[in-house]
């Protein structure tokens, strides 16, 4: 392990493209602009029906400004978001907004890592909301507090208003360098923050950005790159001790019986925990904890009653489960015209199934928690001691959710419960994170007043964790006589993809199903269509059809745990649209790309695909040769999405080489995310989810028999290696003019679309399955 890491605060039309590492000049101070009667500042605002400014909608459950900025007396702005860094930059781009607005330098802005103790809540970092919701609320919070310390100024100085302006966090008379000045740190005790925000304070229009707009190195990058302490992994407090956790042998288990005098007696071992089926050890060091934990589980006898369908039939299985049955969306008279161009007009019919396996988050470094119950036995429930009873530190997204969770399975006030952001190996959704801070807290419980540190092992991780659902699209399409498409069907099956903590009446934590009085598994379930919805994210289409019909079927069994995962159902249900619409356009004998033009409405649609094909030179050169003497085919694919038919647009071209496996050679991928806060780090979001949602489409997907996750070690759980990243080359297409969405999850769709469309172009089989082995590769062949 490397030095031990202490954490506290976090280091602080014609459309242009901006590329990575692109600075903008050094802009002149920033004149006193903001004022409630200011101007509407474009893609900064939200507004309602009546044009009037409104909070961002963090901002409306957190109003008041101290919860987010405070400002020392040596000027540096310390800034406390809900949002936390999970690897997706959001650190250095809220600094940014921070900056931008209050017109102090990045170097003067310092980042507060989340905890429930001292951050807003912003719920769960998730669905690529952090700069939509996050963001919005600094900027209306900073242009608000600007406000009221150039109020201050000016009291102080006596000079209009109007004639100040703001250089490096200093407030000097117009022009700069004046005699009369000031600067928020000598104001900090003058200026009462502990007000609400409101949003009739407007910040900066686009065209007045300087650091908005601007690339920005991450502040995350550096001690991940050079191996120096940051993540929970390297965590270390005082009198810390370390515990195991022994897991069922197959879900559903029951422990019989374990020999917990034997471990008891061994080196190191401080306590040995059992609570129902719940099994784990606390040891003096990781080693002894790792050895008695190996022993324990050498002793524990075990019922196994649950039984798991066959995973080469998860298809036809999934058609064949109990479901909750909903009507996504509806367009035009679906039955007439199905009816009418399939049978009476001369026109047909096609149909294709599409599906994909469980995935699992794969997280490189494994889940790690710890958690402290205080010994002081004054301590209890809404008590008003100065520290909590219990406090964790978790890489969790949702850390209060969390603590609403822990306070349901310790029946617990949440006010005694305090859970701290530690950033750990990043994973984008719901993976161990929550439980195995659960599992910290049940071990520390036998401990009070030490710290007690978990982590999970590699084999915990790829089978316990929970996973992306799989999931069938069922697609159906009406042609008249002119191979027009007249009306479009979309049904996917899936389990839900939501057990975050914090959301029922019973805690969503692992550990918590097998107590001695244990809490009822819960079904995943949906966030409504309205929130970016989970099984039909992306199942609406964005062309321009005259009547679809399109359902959802959300599974009312959940054999295996399922929970969200990065673009929850978009990465299957895009695959299977994009995959779809290509194949008709090969039977109308269309180019790819001119059939999805014409049918689309949205000129930002249009920009991303008409981008995406330009970089690649679709349709204008032949794809390279083959290497002589090779059986290998090459191709190339298209795919397009609109996230969540909200957010980010994204097209992407997929060049590949189909010999025994697929292989991704390159990418040419156009982005439109609105206004850009940090280039770089959206060109790192794309790049990185291009990537991942590679390796989903073409190697992962879980195994198991009749009663276990069988895929726990990599050997056979595969993931993209490193030797087999493809080139990636991005074109991000600024709008500042339009409000910011995020970036995280805007490539998983296309991504797996444009692969198979692609390996269809190179062999002339289409793959409708994921992951796209060779196995499905000669499946889809015969």
């Amino acid at each position: 392990m490397n030095a031990p890491f202490n954490p506290g605060a976090a280091s602080a039309a014609a459309m242009p493209e901006v590329a990575a590492g692109s600075g903008a000049p050094a802009a002149p101070a920033s004149p006193a602009a903001t004022s409630p009667t200011a101007s509407a500042a474009g893609a900064n605002l939200r507004v309602n029906a009546n044009g009037e400014r409104i909070r961002a909608a963090s901002l409306a459950i957190n109003p008041r400004i101290s919860q987010w900025l405070r400002v020392d007396a040596d000027g540096v702005v310390e800034a406390r978001p809900g949002k936390v860094e999970i690897g997706q930059g959001i650190v250095t781009a809220l600094a940014q907004i921070v900056a931008e607005e209050l017109d102090v330098e990045l170097d003067q802005v310092r980042m507060l890592a989340a905890a429930t103790s001292t951050s807003p809540d912003e719920a769960v970092t998730s669905g690529s909301l952090s700069i939509q919701e996050s963001g919005a609320a600094l900027r209306q919070i900073s242009a608000h507090a600007r406000a009221l310390f150039l109020d201050a100024a000016a009291t102080q100085l006596g000079v209009p208003r109007a004639e100040l302006c703001i250089e490096r966090g200093r407030i000097y008379s117009n022009p700069p360098g004046g005699n009369a000045g000031t600067s928020y740190g000598a104001l900090a005790g003058l200026v009462n923050l502990e007000i609400d925000a409101s949003p009739a304070f407007a910040p900066k229009p686009h065209t007045q950005h300087r650091i908005v707009g601007s690339a920005a190195p991450r502040r995350d990058l550096p001690e991940k790159i050079f191996g120096t302490p940051r993540l929970i992994h390297d965590l270390v407090l005082p009198g810390m001790v370390h515990g195991r956790v022994v897991r069922p042998s197959a879900p559903g288990a029951q422990l019989l019986s374990v020999d917990i005098d034997a471990i008891r007696a061994l080196p190191g071992v401080i306590a040995v925990v059992r609570d129902g089926s719940f099994l784990g050890v606390v040891a003096d060091t990781e080693l002894h904890a790792t050895s008695a934990a190996a022993q324990l589980e050498k002793t524990a006898q075990w019922r196994e009653t649950r039984e798991l369908p066959a995973a080469q039939q998860l298809p036809a299985w999934l058609s064949a489960q109990p479901v909750e049955t909903k009507v996504v969306n509806q367009r035009g008279d679906a039955v007439a015209a199905n009816h009418t161009t399939g049978h009476t007009t001369g026109g047909s019919v096609i149909k294709a199934t599409y599906s994909r396996g469980f995935v699992a988050h794969a997280s490189i470094g494994p889940s790690c928690g710890l958690a402290r119950w205080s010994d002081n036995k004054a301590v209890s429930a809404g008590s008003a001691t100065s520290h909590s009873a219990l406090d964790v530190w978790t890489h969790s997204q949702g850390i209060f959710n969390l603590r609403t969770d822990l306070a349901l399975a310790f029946a617990h006030d949440a006010a005694s419960i305090t859970v701290h952001h530690a950033e750990g190996a990043g994973c984008y959704g719901h993976n161990g994170a929550d439980d195995v801070a659960y599992d910290a807290a049940l071990l520390a419980r036998a401990v009070p007043g030490r710290t007690v540190r978990v982590q999970w092992s590699r084999a915990q991780e790829l089978a316990w964790g929970p996973f992306s659902p799989a999931m069938r699209v069922d697609m159906e399409a009406a042609l008249d006589a002119a191979g027009n498409i007249q009306y479009w069907k979309h049904d996917v099956t899936s389990n839900g993809h939501g057990t975050r903590p914090g959301r029922a009446k019973t805690p969503a934590l692992l550990a918590a199903t097998h107590l001695d009085k244990p809490f009822e598994p819960l079904v995943a379930v949906d966030a409504p269509l309205a929130n970016g919805g989970g099984g039909e994210r992306n199942s609406v289409p964005l062309y321009s059809f005259p009547a679809w019909s399109i359902t959802k079927h959300r599974l009312l069994t959940m054999p295996l745990r399922t929970s969200a995962m990065r673009s929850l159902g978009a990465h299957a249900n895009v695959f299977a649209l994009e995959s779809f619409i290509d194949q008709i356009a090969h039977a109308r004998g269309e180019d790819a790309v001119a059939f999805r033009l014409r049918q689309l409405d949205d000129p930002r649609a249009r920009a991303v695909i008409e981008r995406a094909a330009q970089m690649a030179n679709w349709g204008k050169a032949p794809l390279p040769p083959a290497q002589a003497g090779t059986d290998v085919s090459r191709g190339r694919g298209i795919a397009f999405a609109k996230y969540k038919n909200t957010g980010a647009y994204c097209a992407v071209v997929a060049e590949v080489e189909v010999a025994r496996e697929v292989r991704v050679k390159k990418f040419w991928i156009a982005v439109d995310v609105g206004l850009v806060i940090n280039p770089d780090g959206v060109l790192n979001q794309v790049e990185g989810g291009a990537i991942q949602a590679a390796s989903m489409t073409l190697k992962e997907a879980v195994k198991f028999d009749a009663s276990r996750v069988t895929s726990d070690a990599w050997e056979h759980y595969p993931i993209l290696t490193f030797s087999e990243v493809p080139e990636v080359e991005i074109a991000l297409i600024s709008r500042p003019e339009c409000p910011s969405v995020g970036a995280g999850e805007a490539a998983h769709g296309p991504v797996g679309a444009a692969i198979g469309n692609a390996v269809f172009n190179a062999i002339g089989v289409r793959v409708r399955a994921m992951p796209m082995t060779p196995e499905q590769i000669v499946l889809a062949m015969a």
